[in-house]
């Protein structure tokens, strides 16, 4: 199949442009769009319409293949923390460490903690009540408080699995799930303390906690211990780690660690540590497997779909046209971040850009000169960068934080919006930085 660049180019716009239009103004699921994509690509370059087909559904498998078992356990995971109260004991533990003089600090924090097995969304609504209390009790503005955590729980949904759309980027790109993991929990760290100092910054001219905001009652329930409460968390990231440092060692304590350290494997030890993180009856045992099942296959449609879109891309050798187009050698990192953040401004969803990005980078990380381990794994680290920039009002987590804290859009926008702006700022620079070292 010959393709030029201007019918490539064309239809690839055209594919964005149908994903940007379904899911925003028409609301259309995630899923739909990247197929309709998807089809309109291959059919537009002249792929037959079966052979289409049987890429689509070669790269709908093969996410599947590679992400199916983790995005089922992490969510599992982040549900289990949520409805066990782990979360709550672990946000109560830091604000009483950090104190309540600094009380954006420890929502910060908490945002990032929690934030690593837990999905931004979800984890900004169940950390609602304990932020709004928090910001009436100390008197500083609401705007503060919820853009501060807000921006630790983002900084690592969009940086690193078990989150969707860095999984998948990863996945795409071929990068260590392990290194993947702990790069990204060093790189989210400038990331969501610019995101505070921002949220300092910018509401200094604030007014006091919004008084919509009705008092949220915290009930004294019995939740586990603190000890019970990060050990879920604490020892799958120590696994992962422990397998990356032994890879290759030949001793059998460390062929053990390399087992336990899969992904697979340490989320499935946090599981059953959430599951026994507090009393529980059976039948609510079941109903949050359920809930956890449900949630996660709403996220592996979209990723398999955008698996989908990407074997398309692959399949009409864009790359090959763009590296004899572009002067992609002089690029590097920023080629990746640029395409991911314009894909995140337009249509909203930091997943879809990622796994967008992802599939029309890859076939030109040669010409980046990103094709090695460390170059791979620099460039999925600056499209989780882009996934951040810039949060607005076609983004769903955005509507998350202004209606669960009482916040106005005019507000958000002066407040939120540029924290995300700076935090992807800080991301690129942060990874510019490593990869004068590693490249």
């Amino acid at each position: 199949m010959e393709t030029s660049l201007l019918s490539v180019t064309a239809f690839l716009l055209a594919g964005i442009l149908i994903i940007v239009l379904l899911t925003t103004r028409f609301k259309v699921h995630a899923f739909f769009a990247l197929v309709i994509a998807a089809a309109t690509v291959g059919l537009g370059v002249g792929i037959p319409v079966l052979q289409t087909l049987n890429i689509m559904k070669e790269g709908f498998g093969h996410i599947m293949q590679s992400l199916g078992f983790i995005i089922v356990l992490g969510t599992t995971l982040g549900v289990l923390l949520e409805k066990k109260g782990c979360t709550k004991v672990l946000a109560d533990f830091i604000l009483r460490k950090v104190g309540k003089s600094r009380a954006p600090l420890a929502m910060n924090i908490t945002g990032y903690v929690v934030g690593l097995p837990v999905f931004c969304d979800s984890g900004y609504i169940v950390l609602s009540s304990l932020n709004n209390n928090l910001a009436r009790m100390t008197g500083r503005s609401i705007a503060v408080m919820s853009t501060s955590l807000a921006a630790g729980l983002y900084a690592v949904h969009c940086l690193m699995p078990p989150h969707p759309g860095a999984a998948a980027a990863g996945d795409l790109i071929k990068v260590d799930l392990a290194r993947f993991i702990l790069a990204g929990m060093v790189v989210a760290i400038p990331a969501c303390m610019v995101g505070y100092w921002w949220a300092i910054y910018a509401g200094k001219r604030l007014p006091v906690t919004n008084t919509d905001i009705q008092q949220d009652r915290i009930t004294e329930e019995k939740n586990p211990s603190v000890l019970r409460s990060v050990l879920p968390i604490a020892v799958p990231i120590i696994l992962i780690a422990l397998s990356a440092f032994g890879a290759g060692n030949a001793s059998p304590v460390w062929k053990v660690l390399v087992v336990l350290g899969n992904p697979v494997i340490a989320l499935a030890i946090g599981i059953v540590l959430a599951a026994t993180a507090a009393s529980g009856n059976k039948g609510e045992m079941s109903l949050l497997l359920q809930e956890s099942a449900e949630k996660a296959g709403g996220i592996l449609v979209i990723i398999g779909a955008g698996g989908a879109f990407g074997a398309i891309l692959a399949a009409t050798r864009i790359g090959d046209h763009l590296a004899d187009t572009l002067p992609l050698n002089a690029m590097g990192i920023f080629f990746p971040f640029i395409i991911t953040a314009i894909l995140k401004t337009a249509q909203g969803s930091s997943t879809v850009a990622i796994i967008t990005a992802a599939s029309i980078v890859l076939p030109l990380l040669p010409e980046l000169g990103l094709q090695d381990d460390n170059g791979r794994l620099l460039c999925v680290l600056a499209m989780g960068g882009g996934s951040m920039m810039v949060s607005h009002a076609n983004d769903a987590y955005f509507w998350v934080i202004s209606k669960f804290s009482g916040i106005d859009m005019k507000t958000m926008m002066r407040v939120y919006t540029p924290a995300t702006l700076l935090m992807g700022l800080t991301v690129l620079l942060t990874v510019y930085m490593m990869s004068l070292f590693l490249l």
